[in-house]
C-alpha cells in the first residue's frame, strides 16, 4: 500500500486536493478533522485541554477561538497544546492506516498540515505539497475564516515556509493558476499511484 502525505500551508488548497483523492476512492485521513473531533463535546482531548488551559472549554467542548488566542504567538502554550493533541491524532492515524491495510487498499492519503514540521514525512512513501502564491493564499484564508491579518500572519509564520515544503516534496501541485490545472495534475498523480 502506498501512503501519500498531503501537506501545504493554510489556504494552499489541501481540501481541494483531498476531495480529488476521495473522488478517486482513495481513503483520506484528515488530521484537522481529527483535531476537531478530539476538541468537540465528548472528545478525548477536552478534559486535558481544560486542565492545561482553564477557561477554554464551554458546554463540554473546546472554544477553539479562545484557545487560538491563547496559543498564537505563545510558543510554550502551543507546545503544551501540541503535546496533548499530537499523540491522540497519531493514534487515530495509525488506526486509519491499519484499517486500510486490512481492506487491501492500494493507497491512502494522510492530509496533515504540519506533516513536515512534525516528522510525519518519515511515515509516508511520497510527499505531496500543494502550493500557491502568497497573495492567493492570504485571499483564500480571508474568504474562508474569520481571522485578523495578524492572526493570519501568525499562523503562516509558524508553518514551514512554502519554498522549503516544495523543496522537500516528491510532487508539487500548483493551486494558484486555476482549479482545472490543479485537478489535472492531481488526476495524473492519482493515475500513477493506482496503476
Amino acid at each position: 500500500m502506498i501512503i501519500l502525505g498531503l501537506t501545504g500551508g493554510i489556504g494552499m488548497g489541501k481540501s481541494t486536493a483531498a476531495a480529488a483523492f476521495r473522488r478517486a476512492r482513495i481513503p483520506v485521513f484528515d488530521a484537522d478533522a481529527a483535531v476537531h473531533r478530539l476538541q468537540a463535546r465528548g472528545g478525548r482531548a477536552v478534559r486535558a485541554i481544560a486542565e492545561a488551559f482553564p477557561g477554554t472549554v464551554r458546554d463540554g467542548a473546546v472554544d477553539r477561538s479562545t484557545l487560538r488566542h491563547i496559543v498564537l504567538g505563545n510558543p510554550d502554550a502551543l507546545t503544551r497544546l501540541e503535546g496533548i493533541l499530537h499523540p491522540m491524532v497519531r493514534q487515530e492515524e495509525r488506526a486509519f492506516v491499519a484499517r486500510a491495510r486490512r481492506r487491501g487498499d492500494r493507497a491512502v492519503v494522510l492530509d496533515i498540515p504540519l506533516l513536515l514540521e512534525t516528522g510525519g514525512d518519515q511515515r509516508v512513501d511520497r510527499i505531496v505539497v500543494v502550493s500557491a502564491p502568497r497573495d492567493v493564499q492570504t485571499h483564500r484564508i480571508r474568504a474562508r475564516r474569520r481571522m485578523s491579518d495578524s492572526d493570519i500572519a501568525a499562523v503562516i509564520a509558524r508553518q514551514m515556509p512554502d519554498r522549503e515544503k516544495r523543496r522537500r516534496a516528491d510532487v508539487v501541485i500548483r493551486t494558484g493558476l486555476s482549479r482545472n490545472v490543479s485537478l489535472k495534475a492531481l488526476s495524473r498523480l492519482i493515475n500513477e499511484v493506482l496503476k
